[in-house]
């Protein structure tokens, strides 16, 4: 059965751009997030980038209308109840999230799908929090989502077939290619490869071997990147480095993935990227 309609929880970067996605795809959305501040500056975020295709052509003025038309906001979490799918993507913090899940599994239907966002943490611990663990599963876009061509679906330790294969066809649904994680391990595919990179992108400068342009004009050139290691971590949150490396610590129960102190400092120093108009490099806001 196909879906026309999703819940998102959560009106941040992520949940903001999944919303904006589903929408000119031609979904229903709930965007739902716990101030209404946030659910409106997310609107007017995809406001503005709907009113930039239209001036470059790219859509037209119905269109735009018509995808913005298809967003409902609320701060209320019983207005996902009649949706078949819900994307959290909130604050990567597992009690956060637990607790969301919690919420969620009381307030919605017995059919209905949950899935998490998150980057690196453990469907099967979320799962956990529910009285459906084979309707949870790991839904994770890539930011931009409007943007980014992946979607990795997660598999928690009880995740369903079924549940796999409707979330796969929502992903393809809204344009993306989905590939499936059969085992639920901290970073999943991409964060297990990227993790280390920016590790030891860190280390390089934290001992003096080049500098940040520099490691960032390396990767780019040698590797065929379209963005540095400090690049990337400015554009999705010097933060969120700091959270996975700590997560994979935990998991692993080995340093090698422990945080250098320049990575740990530059968060201490609230420089988070682009979002606070300073992160290893200084930007205009």
């Amino acid at each position: 059965m196909t879906m026309t309609k999703i819940g998102v929880l959560g009106a941040g970067s992520m949940g903001g751009g999944i919303a904006h996605l589903a929408a000119v795809k031609g979904l229903d959305v709930i965007l739902c997030d716990v101030e209404q501040r946030f659910v409106d500056g997310a609107v007017q975020r995809i406001a503005g980038f709907l009113d930039k295709n239209v001036a470059k052509q790219k859509m037209t003025v119905e269109e735009k209308d018509a995808a913005l038309q298809r967003i409902t906001t609320t701060t209320n979490m019983e207005d996902l109840a009649s949706v078949p799918l819900v994307i959290e993507a909130i604050f990567e913090d597992m009690d956060i999230k637990k607790t969301a899940f919690q919420k969620l599994d009381q307030i919605c239907g017995p059919e209905t799908i949950i899935a998490s966002n998150t980057s690196s943490m453990s469907i099967t611990t979320l799962a956990a929090a529910t009285s459906r663990p084979d309707r949870v599963v790991g839904m994770h876009f890539f930011n931009p989502p409007l943007i980014m061509r992946l979607v990795e679906v997660i598999r928690g330790y009880y995740t369903s077939d079924e549940t796999v294969a409707r979330v796969s066809d929502v992903s393809r649904a809204m344009g993306k290619t989905p590939v499936e994680v059969k085992k639920d391990t901290p970073g999943f595919i991409v964060n297990r490869i990227m993790m280390p990179q920016f590790l030891e992108a860190v280390r390089i400068a934290e001992e003096g071997i080049a500098s940040i342009e520099d490691i960032d004009t390396a990767v780019k050139l040698g590797l065929n990147y379209p963005m540095g290691p400090f690049e990337l971590m400015d554009f999705t949150g010097v933060e969120i480095s700091v959270h996975v490396s700590d997560y994979f610590v935990e998991e692993y129960k080995d340093m090698k993935w422990n945080a250098p102190q320049l990575l740990k400092n530059i968060v201490r120093a609230g420089r988070l990227g682009k979002k606070t108009g300073a992160g290893w490099y200084d930007y205009d806001k």
